[in-house]
C-alpha cells in the first residue's frame, strides 16, 4: 500500500523538541571551538566552507523562530514526507543568503543568537501551532522534525570536512532524519515489492511490483543510517556505496539508483 494511503508516522513532540536543542548543542560546541584555518576549511557543498555551512546551519535553526513570528496560516498543506522534495527550488536564494550571513559575523555570535532565539521559540508555542515555511505550511511538531533532518546532514558534513571534530549524533534526532527519508523514498516510488531496511531506525516498503505476504521479501536493501542519509541527500552515490559495501541490494527490483537523491 503506498505511503500516502497509510497512516502518516508520528513522533513524540516532547523528543523532537530534545533532539533538536541537543543537536544544536553538539554543533554550536564544535563550532565555537575552530581557529580561523579551520573554517575556511573546504566542504562537499561547492563553494562553501566551513564558516559558510556553519552559518547555513544557524540560519536552518532560526528559521523556526522566523515561522513563528508570521500569521499562522489557516491550515497545513505540506506533509512531512514530502517535505524532504520540496527545496531544490530554493538552493539559489539560500546559498546568496548564507554567503552574506557567513560574512556579517563571527560563528560563535551567530550560535549565541540562535540558541537564544531557539529557546524562546519553543518556550511556549505548542506542537498543533501551524507555521509558515518557504515550501508550504505545517505544524511545528511537523516542523521540528524537519530541524533534525537539517541539524543531523550538516553534521555529517561538518565531520566529512573537518574529521577529527567528531561530532556526535543525538540519538532521537538520528532516527528521525532516518525515518523522514525512509517514508520520503516510499512517498516517491509507492509500492511494496521491495523492503528497504535502515537499522535500527526504519524499515519501509516501495517500488511497484509483485507484493511478498510472507516471508523474506524478494527484494531488499540495507544499510546503515548515516550512509542512508547520504544517499537520501546526494552525498554518497549508489554504485559507490554497492561497491564498498556500504549498502547491501538483493533482487532485481533492489537498485534504488534512479530514485536517489530523495533531498538535493
Amino acid at each position: 500500500m503506498p505511503l500516502a494511503k497509510k497512516r502518516a508516522r508520528s513522533y513524540d513532540p516532547a523528543k523532537i523538541r530534545t533532539a533538536v536543542r541537543a543537536q544544536f548543542g553538539h554543533v554550536r560546541t564544535a563550532v565555537e571551538s575552530l581557529t580561523p584555518e579551520q573554517l575556511a576549511a573546504p566542504t562537499r557543498l561547492g563553494e562553501w566552507t566551513v564558516r559558510e555551512l556553519a552559518a547555513h546551519i544557524t540560519m536552518a535553526v532560526n528559521a523556526v523562530g522566523r515561522a513563528l513570528d508570521a500569521p499562522a496560516p489557516a491550515k497545513a498543506d505540506l506533509t512531512l514526507a514530502v517535505w524532504p522534495t520540496t527545496s531544490a527550488p530554493y538552493a539559489q536564494d539560500i546559498d546568496a543568503y548564507v554567503t552574506e550571513l557567513a560574512a556579517s559575523a563571527e560563528p560563535a555570535a551567530l550560535y549565541g543568537e540562535a540558541a537564544v532565539r531557539l529557546e524562546q521559540a519553543l518556550a511556549d508555542e505548542p506542537g498543533d501551532r501551524i507555521v509558515a515555511t518557504r515550501t508550504g505550511a505545517l505544524t511545528l511538531a511537523d516542523y521540528l522534525v524537519t530541524r533534525t533532518v537539517e541539524l543531523v546532514v550538516h553534521t555529517d558534513d561538518l565531520n566529512d570536512a573537518l574529521p577529527a571534530l567528531a561530532i556526535p549524533y543525538d540519538r532521537q534526532a538520528l532516527a528521525a532524519c532516518t525515518r523522514l527519508l525512509a517514508d520520503a523514498l516510499a512517498l516517491k516510488a509507492p509500492g511494496a515489492s521491495t523492503e528497504v531496511r535502515v537499522p535500527p531506525f526504519a524499515v519501509v516498503q516501495c517500488v511497484e511490483g509483485p507484493r511478498h505476504t510472507r516471508g523474506t521479501p524478494p527484494n531488499v536493501v540495507e544499510t546503515e543510517p548515516l550512509t542512508w542519509i547520504r544517499l537520501a541527500t546526494g552525498r554518497l552515490a549508489w554504485q559507490t556505496a554497492l561497491d564498498d559495501a556500504q549498502v547491501s541490494a538483493s533482487g532485481e527490483r533492489a537498485d534504488l539508483e534512479s530514485l536517489l537523491p530523495i533531498m538535493a
